[in-house]
């Protein structure tokens, strides 16, 4: 049913078609984690063929995907801020969907790069606006829920990228699994298209408003916020400055420190994450599509379920502290690190597997109560701009480096263990792709195979441990979030009711 009351102008959305807004952006969040995540399937299979080393495979997972995908999203966001986000994001998924489709024709190192900075262009486009949207449609006290929800395409992005790409890549190629994952995503852009409506800029602030003050206060304030109005249209305000809301993220105690936590969580993911799938080629002999299944699985399972529960644990706990914001992630991450620790130390794949999905379930909790926190903050004409400067912030450094640091740390072990073995030359130079030359005598063979499974164990667990670090930072912030939020929720309401101010004038 839609909202009993609305302002004046105001378009009514029931709860069902907020829903369906919701899931259909979930769709999209899901295909740009596919095209994003795939190569860590896939890339074993793109190494040996490339010849590459694994900090070369870090760079295209990376930051070369990160480069203009960070730099872009604030100029998108700014854009995002005047203009339709549901076309925005319409127009983002064909180009992230068509780069992806042509990495498949790659032959070189330098050309699947310059298709993945391609990638990177179009998902610039998708999560800045999206939680613009979502936060139009879904009151504060939902918000951390419905971020968390739009977050859960993060882990089913990764399931089915996972399970498609090495079955694909098992049974056909890997050139295959890029084109048969890329160009689905245009179907999905269009149904966004003709479905998702632009909302009025704080659409749902405002129904929250309306439980205390009657409609017709705050019918000029709806039509500021964007809804439809029978007059002339008015020009409307230029939204807050960057640096304004680059203040407003980063200026507090608290709020630092959520961003450098899930900065530093997502360096160890997404680094991490590069290397699982080879982990348990290398390690255990599994081929990929075996590898593809089992990432699969516990990618949607316990990341899916991780994200899920942080979010509406977080809406529940912080209706009696705010500072639920910051303890969830932070007790989820601290819990988590031994956990991995043990699962990537196991010598049998089989008892790794339950310890890596529990852990996964407790460090996938971080999501949503930082998205949350940082569009709780916001002005309603802030909301795009911060999620772009949190992403610049944070994918920049940990999408852009992650990778390429955690395969540099797998290359450095690697040589060790060469060189501890006796074996004359560079590790990198002798086992390229991580194999041995054909015709190698089988000492050369064993000592390559095993220098690169011992190289890619060491490399994980040691990146594994920079879970905990984030987690110290998510307990930092607990020290003053309450204060913080209050602060920067006072500050939005300021602004919001100035902009209306201004309106009514």
């Amino acid at each position: 049913m839609p909202p009993a009351n609305a302002a004046p102008g105001s378009p009514a959305y029931s709860l069902g078609y907020r829903n369906t807004v919701l899931w259909l952006l979930v769709v999209a969040y899901t295909f740009n984690f596919i095209d994003r995540t795939i190569i860590s399937t896939i890339g074993q299979a793109i190494k040996v063929d490339l010849e590459l080393s694994d900090q070369q495979l870090g760079w295209l997972g990376g930051l070369s995907f990160a480069l203009l995908y960070t730099t872009l999203g604030i100029p998108i966001a700014r854009l995002a801020e005047r203009k339709s986000r549901v076309n925005i994001i319409a127009i983002a998924i064909v180009v992230w969907s068509a780069f992806t489709a042509l990495c498949g024709t790659a032959t070189s190192f330098v050309q699947l790069l310059l298709y993945r900075v391609g990638v990177g262009v179009g998902e610039a486009g998708m999560s800045p606006p999206a939680h613009s949207l979502i936060s139009d449609y879904f009151e504060p006290k939902k918000r951390a829920s419905a971020l968390s929800i739009y977050a859960f395409g993060i882990p089913l992005g990764t399931m089915f990228g996972a399970i498609a790409g090495g079955w694909i890549a098992q049974n056909v190629s890997w050139q295959a699994a890029f084109m048969l994952v890329g160009l689905p995503g245009i179907a999905v852009a269009i149904a966004i298209k003709l479905i998702i409506k632009e909302p009025p800029r704080g659409w749902s602030d405002k129904q929250v408003a309306l439980e205390t003050e009657p409609p017709a206060a705050l019918g000029q304030e709806a039509s500021e916020a964007g809804a439809p109005s029978e007059g002339p249209a008015r020009t409307a305000d230029p939204p807050p400055s960057i640096v304004a809301v680059a203040k407003r993220l980063f200026g507090s105690w608290g709020m630092f420190h959520m961003i450098a936590g899930i900065t530093m969580a997502s360096f160890a993911g997404y680094g991490t994450g590069q290397y699982v799938p080879p982990y348990f080629i290398r390690e255990f002999g599994l081929d990929l599509a075996t590898v593809g299944l089992l990432v699969g699985l516990v990618a949607g399972v316990a990341n899916g379920a991780g994200t899920l529960l942080g979010g509406f644990l977080t809406d529940w706990a912080s209706k009696r502290n705010t500072r639920w914001y910051a303890l969830v992630p932070g007790i989820g991450l601290l819990v988590a690190t031994p956990l991995y620790l043990f699962a990537f130390s196991r010598d049998v794949w089989q008892l790794a597997v339950p310890f890596w999905l529990l852990a996964g379930v407790l460090h996938y909790t971080y999501l949503g109560p930082t998205f949350g926190v940082v569009q709780n903050a916001m002005d309603v004409r802030m909301r795009a701009t911060a999620v772009a400067l949190l992403f610049f912030v944070l994918n920049l450094i940990a999408l852009g480096f992650g990778p390429p640091f955690c395969g540099w740390c797998i290359d450095q072990f690697a040589r060790a263990a060469f060189t501890a073995k006796g074996m004359a030359g560079d590790f990198l130079e002798v086992c390229k792709g991580g194999v041995a030359p054909a015709g190698s005598s089988a000492e050369l063979s064993a000592a390559c195979t095993t220098s690169m499974s011992e190289g890619t164990r060491m490399g994980l667990l040691s990146n594994l441990l920079i879970y905990g670090w984030a987690g110290v930072h998510y307990l930092l912030a607990a020290i003053t979030l309450p204060k913080d939020m209050a602060r920067a929720r006072a500050a939005a309401d300021a602004g919001d009711a100035a902009a209306a101010a201004r309106a009514a004038g």
